[in-house]
């Protein structure tokens, strides 16, 4: 298992409750979380394996953007 960072402009409760479904939906995601108190809002998301780039378009189709940080 290893742990996947992005930024995100995700910055709310309510943000993160409009990108949950699609995050969840996502195979391979075991637990995902969004720090909203970090300046950068970052994503942190435990994987088996998951392409990064699958994890960026399931939150640009939530309506936000997210970069993978290194």
């Amino acid at each position: 298992m290893k742990t996947l960072k992005f930024k995100t402009n995700i910055k709310c409760t309510g943000c993160v409750a409009k990108v949950t479904p699609f995050l969840n939906d996502e195979k391979g995601i075991e637990k995902w979380d969004v720090d909203i108190f970090n300046p950068e809002k970052i994503l942190s998301v435990e994987t088996d394996g998951i392409n990064p780039d699958k994890i960026i378009e399931a939150i640009e189709k939530a309506g936000f953007k997210a970069e993978k940080t290194s």
